[in-house]
């Protein structure tokens, strides 16, 4: 596999069932997207999860050079419903992030962390996007009733041993999905969407094979259209029924999606902190000198009335 083409999307690892297919899928999707942030700011999992859901992150507000933080990423859901897996059934859902870091930003390596810390990442397993893009990370899928809360350990670069590296303030990216997406890489519709009917007519057969139902639409001019649904959607018409041209001939059994968020960190300075610290203790060193004149100086009053 090429490495510069590693992951173009979390969306796409959802699209199979959480089996030995769903971990060869990604293969298949990673030649898509150089970048998975798109200029518009879309992350591009968005092509392929077609319902927008909310997800969270948690980071510190600042941090200093060559330490290592934490980010928390939450991506709730409704832990009891069920999603249709690629053959058809139900189980539970997965879910899986993209974590899009500032240059010079990366997952810290074990000796770096803490024991506290690696019992909260617990066994989640992260992957760089690519080997020249190790500030983003990608994991999943995983499964979501034990890491739609999740904690990435980050290591904070130091700007002494990198010129591309400064003290400012950063943004970081987040993309989020929980369930299985609508739209494979490739444009064709997964069994997890709604299905509808590709003309005006009357349903002349529905059809079950081995792989879903055969729909077969006549039109009014004898012309005869078939759409095969895998399975998994529920088919809500029937034989002899009159539909629409783009009439829902299934339910949308889709009960995921993919959400994006944002927020910043600053790389601070230790300089800058210790220069803060001297001045507030000079600040406070200035207010007890000053207590204690005003003591002094009320004293002095105090004599002067009594004499």
């Amino acid at each position: 596999m090429n490495n510069k083409n590693f992951f173009v999307t979390v969306a796409a690892a959802f699209m199979l069932t959480f089996t030995g297919s769903a971990n060869a899928y990604p293969v298949y999707a990673q030649n898509g997207y150089e970048n998975p942030r798109e200029a518009t700011g879309r992350i591009v999992c968005a092509n392929c999860h077609l319902a927008q859901k909310p997800v969270d992150i948690e980071v510190p507000q600042a941090v200093l050079p060559d330490t290592v933080f934490e980010a928390v990423v939450k991506i709730p859901y409704d832990q009891q419903v069920k999603q249709v897996l690629g053959n058809g059934k139900k189980g539970p859902l997965n879910v899986g992030a993209v974590l899009i870091l500032p240059e010079g930003f990366q997952i810290a390596p074990p000796e770096r962390m803490s024991a506290e810390l690696q019992e909260k990442v617990g066994k989640l397993y992260f992957q760089p996007y690519s080997e020249d893009k190790k500030n983003i990370i990608i994991v999943g899928p995983v499964p979501g009733k034990k890491y739609s809360e999740m904690v990435f350990p980050i290591l904070a670069p130091d700007p002494s041993k990198s010129k591309d590296v400064n003290y400012l303030t950063y943004p970081i990216y987040l993309g989020g999905n929980r369930g299985r997406g609508q739209v494979y890489p490739d444009g064709t519709k997964s069994n997890n969407t709604v299905y509808n009917s590709p003309a005006t007519g009357t349903v002349t057969a529905v059809n079950t094979t081995d792989k879903g139902v055969d729909v077969i639409i006549t039109s009014a001019t004898g012309d005869k259209s078939t759409t095969a649904i895998p399975a998994g959607p529920d088919i809500l018409v029937s034989a002899g029924q009159s539909v629409q041209a783009d009439q829902p001939l299934t339910n949308n059994p889709n009960v995921g999606g993919f959400g994006q968020g944002e927020t910043e960190i600053v790389l601070q300075n230790p300089a800058r902190l210790q220069g803060l610290i001297i001045f507030l203790g000079f600040v406070l060193i200035a207010q007890v000198f000053l207590v204690l004149k005003k003591k002094q100086f009320e004293k002095v009053q105090l004599s002067e009335m009594n004499f």
